[in-house]
């Protein structure tokens, strides 16, 4: 087994072997080298050995997206220990049921989340806490007894590459992820470095990476999109990564221009801030080769927009369990708009009818996955694990169909299908219709009782500040554009809707 190559953790230390020099993150404005990046993995790898970590030791990691994100992010790598990316838009209760299910060993955070942190000593047992001070001159005589100062401890230990008494290998556990519990409570995703080592592999493959190219850590790292579909691939490949605590769509632009990003990934809400808030044309952003987003609601009327501007945006698709598995390459965005593309190049990929056995072109099915991209199983629940997987085979509960040549087109969660009047409907297709309205921001579909059809849909809608939209309006908006059976029954309008951190909406919060 190739141990040296598949754990992340060896990445930087090579680099900074070949290209000492070349600037690896760009945090805050702040350039750091791969020579600096990678004394501090070591620094920070001691110390977390002299703080007693073990193979396989949980350390919780409660911060906004920084240069420390990425220094912890290796160290753990190096010394087999376990990366627990902590969501900082949770409650301290809903932290705390994380920290006790992981059982973590160790708590790292920033002074912006004092507050929380306080809340968490007092109700959940760790062996340390660690204080981070980022993006803000707060002396450490301003941080508590009970903390150890991140940055005063990596000074304290030398900057060579630690000798180990294991090694972590391919199918060691490296990220224990905890799914944005759509359904209830979250679960802990056990992700071993094979996952990450083939994620980034399928990554080159897709977007032709090089040590040229130069990507914005936008979404939070705490997220699989942000920690292993942008910032992973990019430093494998010895790039340059750009984070900051906070993007405004303007800042984003500006940053593109002023440090020639090559590749930009945004969920589809940020690119639709920038279309309504800057002015694209007022920017060179001439360097970017690729853009892309992720996710099944992105709708048609942005990526349209995007393209009259001259920029194609190109649709992936995966999940928290199985990284990316579908992607849409730019010289096939424009021809095939709305796609997520053809399955990845490691990996299985499947889509199925109930019987298990693979649709035909325009045939409806679910997505099912196995091979070195699937996580190892849910954290202490087999239970959980032995739903999904069946067969060595992931059912990732999302329902897709294939066009003609091969191509994807998410439909919806298998969840949430309902059924009316004998007939299939998927409330994403009602959604991305209703978010074509002027008036609307944004819209949820469920299915609820019906006594005639069983079923029937109830949209909730987000309108716009001072517009001016009744149901009557909704509904005959959609009538020349849907089936009579998919129009939604029941309209009700409220101001947000329940979503998690990765902006998927909690349907069984509405329900």
């Amino acid at each position: 087994m190739y141990e040296s190559f598949i754990n992340v953790g060896n990445w930087i230390e090579k680099w900074a072997r070949i290209q000492p020099d070349k600037v690896a993150v760009i945090s805050e404005s702040t350039p750091y080298t791969y020579r600096e990046l990678n004394r501090r993995v070591n620094r920070l790898s001691r110390f977390f050995l002299h703080l007693g970590l073990k193979k396989g030791g949980r350390v919780g990691v409660l911060l906004r997206n920084c240069k420390q994100y990425i220094e912890i992010f290796f160290a753990l790598s190096k010394i087999g220990g376990i990366l627990v990316p902590l969501n900082w838009r949770l409650t301290p209760s809903e932290l705390e049921f994380i920290l006790r299910d992981s059982g973590t060993d160790l708590v790292i955070f920033e002074t912006e989340f004092m507050a929380s942190a306080e809340i968490l000593r007092k109700k959940v047992k760790v062996k340390k806490n660690i204080s981070c001070t980022i993006g803000e001159n707060v002396p450490r005589s301003k941080t508590p007894s009970w903390t150890i100062d991140y940055e005063s401890a990596l000074k304290r230990f030398p900057d060579s590459d630690p000798v180990l008494p294991w090694t972590a290998g391919d199918a060691d556990p490296h990220i224990l992820m905890y799914t944005s519990g759509t359904t209830g409570l979250p679960k802990g995703a056990v992700l071993p470095h094979r996952k990450t080592f083939f994620n980034v592999l399928n990554a080159e493959i897709c977007f032709n990476l090089s040590g040229d190219d130069v990507v914005i850590v936008a979404r939070p790292m705490f997220h699989s999109g942000g920690l292993i579909v942008e910032m992973a691939p990019v430093m494998y490949k010895g790039g340059t990564v750009i984070v900051s605590r906070r993007f405004s769509p303007q800042e984003i632009l500006e940053t593109i221009e002023q440090y020639r990003v090559t590749m930009l990934e945004l969920p589809a809400t940020v690119y639709s801030f920038i279309l309504d808030q800057c002015t694209t044309e007022d920017h060179d952003i001439s360097s970017l080769r690729c853009c892309f987003t992720g996710g099944e609601r992105v709708p048609l009327a942005l990526l349209q927009a995007f393209e009259k501007k001259g920029i194609i945006i190109s649709q992936i698709y995966g999940l928290t369990e199985a990284s990316t598995l579908f992607w849409l390459s730019t010289d096939r965005a424009r021809e095939k708009m709305g796609s997520v593309g053809k399955p990845v190049f490691h990996g299985d990929i499947r889509i199925v009818n109930k019987h298990g056995r693979p649709v035909k072109a325009g045939e409806i099915g679910e997505v099912v996955v196995r091979g070195p991209i699937v996580m190892n199983g849910y954290w202490k629940r087999k239970d959980l694990t032995a739903e999904i997987v069946k067969d060595g085979w992931l059912h990732t509960g999302d329902l897709a169909r294939i066009d003609e040549d091969g191509f994807t087109y998410i439909v919806d969660r298998k969840t949430n299908m309902f059924i009316s009047g004998g007939e299939n409907v998927y409330p994403a297709e009602v959604e991305k219709v209703l978010i074509h309205h002027p008036a609307i921001v944004d819209a949820a579909v469920i299915g609820v009782p019906d006594r005639k059809w069983g079923e029937v849909g109830k949209a909730y809608i987000v309108a716009k500040d001072g517009a001016r939209i009744s149901a009557r309006d909704v509904t005959g908006f959609l009538r020349d554009k849907l089936a009579g059976y998919k129009i939604p029954k029941h309209i009700e309008f409220i101001k947000k809707l329940p979503k998690t951190a990765s902006g998927k909406i909690q349907k069984h919060l509405l329900k």
